[in-house]
């Protein structure tokens, strides 16, 4: 992966930044994702935002190699801090974070996100987090992607402003790709229905405590919901 040919991950993260946006990518690690959105005529500016000073200097070298400076801003930030109010970013970009760090660096510098209408996150892990977050600050799914690469299962999810309910099954799985059930989707759903039945068997062989019980009954419940929802 380089400046040129992201991974399947990012490059479907790139798929959702609408032409013409300021983007500003949080934890940008070595900027591939800015520098290919600017090489491909996608966006004229970026911001890229790195909280360690080794990511940050490998993407402060990447953009120079590429003569992208004039168009691709490097910053040492937590967070959104990254983002300034002249910036003028309208399009956030968070990837390759668990889903609760994700919703928790959008939560904690929201008021950076003034004039954002467009937040793409992929969270490795956990993506209800992000699921959560959006509907407690009025930001709505508009897209979802589900892929597999290197072996491992990545979701995608795209927010714009707006009110949003969605139903229990839908937080935990997201609605379109509920409503699309991609063999990608299966696949990661059937791997989650066989770790929670193998923590099931293994609580069952230890001390039962009221803990453990309570632990065993949320299984249980949580296996016969997603399998029956999903009818795996």
């Amino acid at each position: 992966m380089n400046t040129v040919h992201l991974s399947t991950r990012l490059a479907t993260v790139a798929s959702f930044v609408e032409t013409g946006a300021v983007v500003a990518d949080i934890g940008s690690d070595h900027a591939y994702l800015p520098c290919f959105l600017v090489h491909n005529g996608i966006v004229e500016r970026a911001i890229a935002g790195e909280v360690v000073k080794g990511p940050y200097d490998s993407a402060v070298k990447n953009v120079r190699h590429e003569g992208l400076a004039s168009a691709v801003t490097v910053r040492l930030a937590n967070g959104l801090l990254a983002i300034e109010a002249s910036d003028r970013v309208d399009t956030v970009t968070i990837a390759g974070m668990g889903g609760p760090l994700i919703a928790s660096i959008l939560e904690s510098g929201k008021d950076r996100l003034q004039g954002v209408k467009r937040i793409i996150a992929q969270p490795n892990i956990y993506a209800k987090a992000i699921r959560e977050w959006a509907i407690s600050n009025d930001w709505g799914i508009i897209e979802e992607a589900i892929l597999k690469e290197d072996g491992k299962i990545y979701e995608v999810i795209v927010l714009e402003r707006g009110l949003a309910m969605y139903s229990e099954l839908e937080m935990l799985v997201g609605p379109i790709l509920l409503q699309a059930k991609s063999a990608v989707f299966l696949e990661k759903w059937q791997r989650e229905l066989k770790e929670w039945q193998r923590v099931l068997v293994s609580l069952e062989k230890a001390e039962q405590t009221a803990a453990i019980e309570e632990r065993k009954h949320e299984l249980v419940m949580q296996i016969d919901f997603v399998g029956k929802a999903l009818m795996i």
